[in-house]
Parts: structure tokens; sequence; C-alpha cells
């Protein structure tokens, strides 16, 4: 099992850039992987195979209005981008809450195979 807690990640309207006929993932979306890569490698993380359930807690950095799941798909990606497992087709169970906002914000992970 991981668990982690990391940044508030990125919003998936804000992630992608689209530069000429390419697209990209932005500054503030690979600043974000970079955290979670760095984060994951310092507690040893190594990728868990098979079927996975991840839990999630959301604590939005403010009162703003947001989706929740305007946050997973760069959160769900740097996982896989930082070693947590091997591909997000893992993932076989996904629960998302959305806690009281926290300054800063913030996100708890854990994931465990099934």
């Amino acid at each position: 099992m991981i668990e982690v807690e990391l940044p508030y990640p990125p919003s998936v309207n804000n992630y992608w850039r689209h530069v000429g006929p390419r697209v990209l993932i932005s500054r503030r979306g690979r600043a974000f992987r970079k955290v979670v890569h760095s984060t994951l490698a310092g507690l040893g993380v190594r990728p868990l195979a098979g079927k996975l359930h991840v839990h999630i807690k959301l604590h939005p950095p403010d009162r703003r209005r947001r989706d929740v799941d305007n946050a997973l798909k760069s959160l769900l990606d740097a996982l896989e981008h930082g070693g947590a497992y091997l591909d997000d087709g893992q993932i076989v169970k996904l629960d998302v809450e959305k806690r009281q906002p926290i300054a800063g914000g913030k996100c708890i992970v854990r994931i465990k195979a099934t």
C-alpha cells in the first residue's frame, strides 16, 4: 500500500497547453509531476502491479467552486509518471472526496492492490 500527501493538483483546464498543432503539458503541470515524482522517490515507492484501488481526499486551497473530476487527470497521470503504478488502467476502483479547504491546498492519496 502507498499513502502519500501531495500538493493540490492543477485543474485539467490548466494542465494542457496548445502550441501550434501540438498539445503539451503546461509548465504548472510539469512542476506538479516533478513534485509527485520526487515525493514518491523520497519514500522509496516501487510501482504496484495488478488491479488497484485508489482513494483520494482533496483539500482545495480556497473556497472557490471546483469540480473534483478536474483534479483527477493531472493527479493520476503524475502518480503513474512518478512510479506509483505502471499504468492508470490498473485502477479498478477510484474513490474521491472533496474535503474542507486548507491554505495552499493538498491531497492525500492511498493506493492499494485489490
